[in-house]
C-alpha cells in the first residue's frame, strides 16, 4: 500500500542516496541550491545543479531538443525516453484521440522503415487518407459503409508494399526490453531500455522514426485502438475518474477530452489532422531525450547531436486552455457497473510550480502514508471502512487532491465520505502529532531512494519535469522547502483550501447505460509480409556493435554467510548504494502448511501489546523510518524489517516486542473477519479476479485447489482470535533462516543475537497439503459478466518441469507469443484486427515437480470471438515459420541475456527461485548457450513436441448476452460457473449449457 500510495508523489521528485535521519535540523548547505553551466571537451555547454545526488547533466541542442543525461553503472543497460509535449489535450475538438492514436502510428515506420516500395505504397495510402475525409463527411449510413468497404480492398493492396513491425523488430533485436508509448493529458512518451553498446544503433533509428510520418495499416490498427476503447468500457474505476475529471473540469480538456477520444471520433478519423498534429508538436525544441544508464557523457550528447541534432526547429506554441470558476458547493455524480461500490472526493488545485504544490503535497502524506497518517490510523487501522486513502496529481495548469473509500458490509457511501471528511477536518484544526510533519518528509526521501536506486524511475521523474516545465534546480529543493512549512502554515493552508468545494463521486453497482455496443466491422486481413525486408532494415541489421558479454553469477561466492550466537544462519549481501536496509527472517512453510497461517499473520496488522495500543506501534515505526511485515504465501513466511540501517536495532526491538506480546482483541478479530468476508465480495465483483483467479485456479486443478480451499464464513466467525495470536508467536519455533541486506552486517547479528531470542530446539514444519494439476481438454468453464469485450484463456498441461527446455521455451515465447512482432500479435491483431491484446506463452513451472503449462490468451468483442478462437487455435495447431523473425528474436533472446545483471538483493531472490527447481547455478549461462546454437528446425521441434496437439481447457469470461455459445461449444463440453461456487463460498451447482 505504502509504495502504491507514495508512486504519485514521488514521480515529480528527486532520489537522495543517502540516509534521512530522523529530527534533525535541515542543512542550510542543502538549501543553496543552484544551477551552473558547463561545457565538455567537444564544446557542449550543459547544466548541472550542485548538491543534486542524481548527476544530471541537461543539454539543449541548437535546435532546441533538451536532453537529460544520468549515469548509473548497476547495468550495461540505459533507459530511454523520448517525451513530447504532446497529449491529449491538445487534440482538435472534433478529432479526439488523435493524440493517443498518433502514438499508436509512430510504430508503423516511415517511408523507410517498414515498405518495400514507397513509392506505390505512397499512392494506397493517399487514396486511403481521402477516402477515410469522404467517410468523414458522409451522412448516409448507407454510404459510409460502403467507401469503408472500399477503404478495406485499398488497404489490403497497401499491404503488399508494406512489412508489419519492422520497428519492433529492429528494437527487439538489439536487446531492448520494454518498448512501449504512453500518452496523457500533456504528453507523450516513447519507451525503450537497451543495452548500452547498442546507444548508437538505437539513435540512428529513433532519429529516423521520428523524421517522418506515414500512416501506415491504418485502419487495423485503428480497429486496436477502438478495443481498447471497449476495455476502458469494461473499467469501472476508469468511469470514475473519467466523471471526477469532468466535474472538476467543466470547460478545461482534462475534463472533456479523454485521451481515448469517443467512439464518434474514433469510427470518423481524419489522416490529414493527424498529420497536421504530427507536424505541429513533433518538432525537436517540443520534445526532450532522456537517457539514464551506463553511459559517457561526452560520447553520448555528441552522437545524440549527430542524429537528433539533424531534426529541423519549427516555432511550436500550444493552444490556450479555457480557465475554470472556483468550485463554492460539493458537485455530485453518479457511475454505474457490475465492480464493488466505493466513493471518491476530488479538490482542485493550483498544477505544477505552484505553492499549492507544495502544501497539498504534505497534507495528502499526513491524511495517509500507508503507517501513521490520520487517515491510516484512525479509519483503516481501527477498521471503520473497508480501506481508503488519497493521493495527488499535478499537472500544468490545475491538480487534484483525490480520496476514495470502501465501505463496510452495510455502509454506505455516505458514511465513508463523511468519515474521510472528518478526517480532512482533523487536519484542519490541527490534530495531528507536530513531529509528523518532519517524518513525512524524510519518509517521503526515504521512499525515493528506494524508487530511484534504478535507471528506469529516475528518467520517469526527468521526462516528467520536461513536461510539466520544471527546473530540476527546483526538484532537487522540494523536499527541504516541504520541510520549511510549519504545522501553524498547513493548518492554515488547509482552512483555506478544503471547503465545500469538492466533488464527489458515487460508484454503484448497476447496468451502465451509457455503454457504447460496436459492430464487427469485418476486416480483411492485410498482408503482413513477414520474410521481406525494407533496404532499411537490411542496412540497419548489418550494423554490428561491439559485442556485450554476458556475466553470470556465481551464487554461492556472492552470497555471503554469518551465524547468530543461536546458530541460526545469515545470509547477507552488502548494499553499496545507500544506507537502506531489509531483513528478512524466513520459514519455508506457510498457507499448504496452515491455512490459519495468512489468517493469523493479517490480524496481526491490528493488534496491539500491554504497553502499546496497534496504533502507537505503528507511529513507533513511522517515526524511526522502518517498516515492518508479516506474512505467508503457499510455501514460504516472513518476518522483516526495511528501511534506515541506523535504526535496525529499535525496529528489530519493536518488532519481536510485538509478536512476542501482541495482545488479542474480540473486537478488532470481529471486525477483521468483517473485512475478508467483504473482500471476498467485492473481489467476486472483478473480472480479473474471476478469470485468473477463479476460472484458471479451477481449469487447473478442479474442485481441489488452494484457492477453494478456505475457511467458510461460518468457520471464521467461530474463530477463536487468542488461538490466531498463538500462532503468529509461535511461528517463531520453527526451522528458520534469515536474509540481510544492508551495510554493516556486523550490526545487524548484533542486533539479531540481542532482539531475537528463539526456544532452542527448533520445531520442524507441519505436512504440507498437496494438490493435484489435473488433465486438461475438453472443458469450456464460462463465467457470466456485465462487460463489452470478452476475455479467454487457454490452457493446456504440459510435461513435468524440464531444465532442458528452458532456452527452447524462451526463445519461442520471443518468436511466437509475446511481444509486438510476435507471431501470436501480428496474426492476430496487426493483420486481422481481432484484438486489442493476445499472447500465447510456455510457462515453465516454479517447482521442480509441477507442470509446465501452454498458456494463451485473447481479449476481444464477443462478436469477434469466433473468429479470434479459429485464428489463434489454428496459430497453436501450425507454428508458422519465419527465418527472418526467427533470427530476430534469436539475437534479441541472446543480447537481453548479455546485457541483464542480477545484482543487489536480486541476488539471494533470484537463487531461491532456482533451488525450488532444484538449480544451483545460473542457469542463464547454460540458455544463453543453448540458444546461441538453436536453429528454426529446433523450434519447429520443440512447437511440435510441446504445443501442438495440446488439449485446453478453455476458461471464458464476458456477457452471456453477447456470447456465442454455438462457438464455445466447438472447443469442448460448455459449463457456466457460479462465482461463489469457483472461489469455495458457497455451495453451488455448475450448469452445462
Amino acid at each position: 500500500m505504502k509504495h502504491i500510495k507514495t508512486f504519485f508523489v514521488i514521480c515529480m521528485l528527486v532520489t537522495f542516496n543517502f540516509a534521512c535521519k530522523q529530527n534533525t535540523e535541515p542543512n542550510t548547505a542543502d538549501l543553496a541550491v543552484k544551477t551552473e553551466v558547463k561545457t565538455d571537451p567537444n564544446g557542449f555547454s550543459y547544466e548541472v545543479i550542485n548538491n543534486d545526488p542524481t548527476g544530471l547533466r541537461l543539454y539543449t541542442l541548437e535546435n532546441g531538443l533538451q536532453v537529460y543525461l544520468s549515469k548509473n553503472t548497476d547495468e550495461p543497460k540505459i533507459q530511454t525516453y523520448i517525451a513530447v509535449r504532446a497529449g491529449s489535450n491538445y487534440d482538435p475538438s472534433n478529432s479526439t484521440g488523435l493524440a493517443h492514436y498518433l502514438e499508436h502510428m509512430l510504430f508503423k515506420g516511415t517511408d523507410k522503415i517498414g515498405s518495400i516500395d514507397w513509392e506505390k505504397e505512397q499512392a494506397y495510402i493517399q487514396e486511403i487518407s481521402d477516402l477515410y475525409e469522404a467517410h468523414r463527411a458522409e451522412t448516409d449510413e448507407v454510404k459510409k459503409l460502403e467507401i469503408y468497404k472500399k477503404i478495406d480492398e485499398v488497404s489490403l493492396e497497401a499491404s503488399n508494399y508494406a512489412v508489419a513491425n519492422e520497428y519492433d523488430k529492429m528494437v527487439s533485436g538489439m536487446g531492448a526490453t520494454g518498448t512501449n508509448a504512453h500518452t496523457w493529458f500533456e504528453e507523450t512518451v516513447y519507451k525503450n531500455k537497451i543495452p548500452a553498446n547498442e546507444l548508437n544503433k538505437w539513435l540512428s533509428l529513433e532519429s529516423e522514426r521520428f523524421s517522418k510520418l506515414v500512416l501506415r495499416l491504418f485502419h487495423t490498427e485503428l480497429e486496436a485502438v477502438f478495443e481498447e476503447f471497449n476495455r476502458s468500457q469494461d473499467n469501472d474505476g476508469r468511469k470514475v475518474y473519467t466523471a471526477m475529471l469532468d466535474a472538476l473540469f467543466p470547460n478545461h480538456p482534462y475534463g472533456q477530452q479523454q485521451t481515448i477520444g469517443t467512439a464518434a471520433h474514433l469510427k470518423n478519423p481524419s489522416l490529414v489532422d493527424i498529420n497536421n498534429y504530427f507536424n505541429k508538436y513533433y518538432v525537436p525544441n517540443n520534445m526532450a531525450m532522456v537517457l539514464v544508464g551506463d553511459l559517457n557523457f561526452d560520447k553520448t550528447i555528441a552522437s545524440v547531436n549527430q542524429t537528433f541534432g539533424k531534426l529541423k526547429y519549427k516555432e511550436v506554441s500550444h493552444p490556450t486552455l479555457a480557465e475554470e470558476a472556483p468550485i463554492t458547493a460539493p458537485i455530485s455524480k453518479e457511475v454505474f457497473g457490475p465492480t464493488s461500490e466505493g466513493v471518491t472526493l476530488a479538490f482542485r488545485s493550483n498544477g505544477v510550480n505552484s505553492e499549492d504544490e507544495k502544501f497539498v503535497t504534505l497534507a495528502d502524506m499526513i491524511l495517509t502514508n500507508g503507517e501513521a497518517g490520520l487517515i491510516d490510523l484512525n479509519l483503516n487501522q481501527k477498521q471503520l471502512v473497508q480501506r481508503a486513502g488519497c493521493y495527488t496529481m499535478f499537472l500544468n495548469d490545475y491538480g487534484l487532491h483525490q480520496f476514495y473509500g470502501d465501505p463496510q458490509e452495510g455502509q454506505t457511501l455516505d458514511e465513508v465520505k463523511d468519515l474521510i471528511l472528518s478526517q480532512i477536518d482533523k487536519l484542519k484544526k490541527g490534530e495531528f502529532d507536530d513531529w509528523l510533519i518532519e517524518a513525512v518528509v524524510n519518509d517521503l526521501k526515504l521512499s525515493q531512494t528506494r524508487e530511484y536506486e534504478n535507471s528506469t524511475a529516475l528518467a520517469s521523474a526527468y521526462y516528467n519535469a520536461f513536461i510539466h516545465h520544471q527546473k530540476w534546480e527546483d526538484q532537487v529543493k522540494f523536499l527541504d522547502e516541504l520541510k520549511a512549512i510549519t504545522k501553524e502554515d498547513l493548518v492554515a493552508f488547509a482552512n483555506r483550501f478544503y471547503k465545500d468545494n469538492y466533488v464527489v463521486v458515487y460508484k454503484r453497482k448497476g447496468e451502465d447505460s451509457s455503454i457504447v455496443k460496436v459492430e464487427n466491422p469485418g476486416i480483411t486481413p492485410v498482408n503482413l509480409n513477414r520474410d521481406k525486408s525494407s533496404q532499411y532494415l537490411t542496412d540497419f541489421q548489418a550494423i554490428k556493435p561491439d559485442e556485450l558479454e554476458p556475466k553470470f553469477v556465481d551464487y554461492k561466492s556472492a552470497i555471503k554467510e554469518k551465524t547468530l550466537e543461536n546458530g541460526i544462519n545469515v545470509s547477507y549481501i552488502e548494499n553499496e548504494t545507500n544506507d537502506l536496509f531489509n531483513l528478512d527472517i524466513i520459514f519455508d512453510m506457510g498457507t499448504d502448511n496452515d491455512k490459519k497461517l495468512s489468517l493469523a499473520v493479517g490480524f496481526l496488522e491490528y493488534l496491539g501489546t500491554e504497553t502499546m495500543s496497534a496504533e502507537t506501534i505503528k507511529k513507533e515505526f513511522y517515526k524511526l523510518g522502518v517498516n515492518y511485515y508479516v506474512f505467508s504465501r503457499n510455501d514460504v513466511s516472513y518476518i522483516g524489517l526495511s528501511g534506515l540501517k541506523e535504526n535496525l536495532p529499535k525496529g528489530l526491538a519493536l518488532l519481536e516486542d510485538l509478536i512476542t506480546n501482541a495482545k488479542s482483541d474480540p473486537e478488532a478479530y470481529a471486525n477483521y473477519v468483517d473485512k475478508i468476508l467483504k473482500e471476498r465480495q467485492d473481489g467476486k465483483t472483478q473480472k480479473s479476479n474471476i478469470l485468473w483467479n477463479g476460472l484458471v485456479n479451477y481449469g487447473k486443478y478442479g474442485e481441489n485447489s488452494r484457492l477453494r480451499n478456505i475457511m467458510k464464513a461460518s468457520e471464521l466467525k467461530a474463530q477463536d482470535p487468542q488461538e490466531l495470536v498463538d500462532i503468529v508467536k509461535g511461528l517463531k519455533d520453527y526451522k528458520q533462516r534469515i536474509f540481510y541486506y544492508g551495510k554493516d552486517v556486523d550490526q545487524a547479528v548484533a542486533a539479531l543475537n540481542k532482539e531475537h531470542k528463539l526456544n532452542m530446539p527448533l520445531k520442524d514444519y507441519p505436512e504440507a497439503t498437496t494438490y493435484v494439476e489435473k488433465e486438461t481438454g475438453g472443458h469450456v468453464y464460462f463465467a457470466n459478466y456485465d462487460m463489452v469485450q470478452s476475455e479467454m484463456v487457454f490452457l493446456a498441461k504440459g510435461q513435468t518441469f524440464d531444465a532442458e527446455k528452458m532456452a527452447a521455451a524462451s526463445l519461442f515465447n520471443a518468436y511466437f507469443g509475446s511481444g509486438l512482432s510476435s507471431i501470436v500479435f501480428q496474426e492476430i491483431r496487426e493483420s486481422k484486427s481481432l484484438a486489442y491484446s493476445a499472447f500465447s506463452s510456455y510457462n515453465t513451472a516454479g517447482k521442480l515437480d509441477d507442470s509446465n503449462y501452454v498458456l494463451a490468451y485473447i481479449g476481444t468483442q464477443a462478436n469477434k470471438m469466433d473468429q479470434a478462437v479459429e485464428a489463434m487455435m489454428s496459430l497453436m495447431s501450425d507454428m508458422p515459420e519465419a527465418e527472418k523473425q526467427f533470427q530476430a528474436a534469436k539475437d534479441a533472446a541472446l543480447k537481453k541475456i548479455a546485457a541483464e545483471r542480477i545484482t543487489k538483493a536480486n541476488i539471494f531472490w533470484e537463487y531461491e527461485g532456482l533451488k525450488k527447481l532444484g538449480i544451483e547455478k545460473d542457469n542463464r549461462e547454460a540458455m544463453y548457450n543453448t540458444i546461441k546454437n538453436m536453429e528454426i528446425s529446433d523450434l519447429r521441434d520443440f512447437f511440435n513436441d510441446n504445443i501442438k496437439g495440446e488439449n485446453y481447457n478453455v476458461m471464458v469470461v464476458g456477457n452471456k448476452k453477447d456470447i456465442d455459445f454455438n462457438a464455445l461449444k466447438k472447443l469442448g463440453e460448455v459449463e457456466e460457473m457460479d462465482v461463489d461456487y469457483l472461489f469455495n463460498y458457497e455451495t453451488t451447482d455448475k450448469v452445462k449449457l
